[in-house]
């Protein structure tokens, strides 16, 4: 048979397809097709061929042969780990580092300061609780009269005001006149609540700074026991101070 006939004769076959999954058998899942075999197929020789190839190199292993993970690694918990090789630092480069550390804290510290200024300028510290508060005396003939007193209406301003201490508008100046570009007790709640804003946000930088000079007087304490000898411990190191050390007097020449 030539080959022409033969690949003409090839042509008018019909492509052969392979079946598709029957609607009554849809509940059994997909149905494999030999595309699909064939990955599967591939993974498990693949596999095999590994288990093979590990399994031989353990077989042929020499029990006395040495490489370098025997002495860069250790058993921890019945596990080999990588040693952590302790770092070549000299005391003098460790002076300079921990030099460096206390400039940038500082830095970041007086950075911090500043911006407690302008906040402090800012707020005028109104309503802080550590300020004194002003009193103010009202007189009343009566024991009546201290009874029914109420502290807005003898103010003449909003029940919501009672309590500032700075900014207080009467009644006729809330309904007439304008207050800071505001005309309602709306804007004027609003105002409150950024002015208690600016004040958690200036508590909140004061701790900063308060921990980074804590950091600074930590890490100058370390620096300095590098520096001196015979030293005596008179307070220990807690949260909020660095330790305090007692040296032993040198004499300079």
């Amino acid at each position: 048979m030539s080959g022409a006939f033969r690949k003409a004769l090839k042509s008018r076959q019909k492509n052969h397809k392979e079946r598709s999954q029957p609607g009554f058998r849809k509940n059994l899942g997909l149905l494999e097709k030999k595309k699909d075999y064939k990955l599967r197929a591939d993974d498990y020789q693949k596999k095999k061929r590994t288990l093979d190839a590990l399994r031989r190199k353990a077989l042929e292993r020499n029990p006395d042969e040495f490489y370098f993970k025997m002495i860069s690694t250790k058993l921890q918990d019945g596990v080999h780990v990588l040693k952590q090789e302790p770092e070549v630092v000299t005391d003098e480069q460790l002076k300079v580092m921990r030099t460096q550390d206390i400039k940038y804290v500082e830095m970041k510290r007086v950075a911090e300061s500043k911006k407690i200024e302008r906040l402090k300028s800012e707020l005028h510290l109104l309503d802080a609780e550590e300020k004194p508060k002003n009193r103010h005396t009202f007189f009343c003939d009566t024991k009546r009269e201290v009874r029914n007193f109420d502290l807005a209406k003898k103010l003449d301003t909003a029940p919501e005001l009672v309590d500032r201490v700075y900014n207080r508008p009467t009644l006729e100046t809330l309904h007439k006149k304008t207050i800071q570009g505001s005309t309602t007790m709306n804007e004027l709640q609003q105002l409150a609540k950024q002015r208690q804003l600016q004040y958690e946000i200036l508590n909140q930088r004061i701790e900063r700074e308060k921990k980074m000079f804590v950091i600074s007087q930590k890490i100058q304490a370390r620096k300095d026991l590098m520096d001196k000898r015979g030293k005596v411990k008179v307070k220990k190191e807690t949260v909020n101070s660095a330790p305090v050390y007692k040296f032993k007097q040198e004499r300079k020449r």
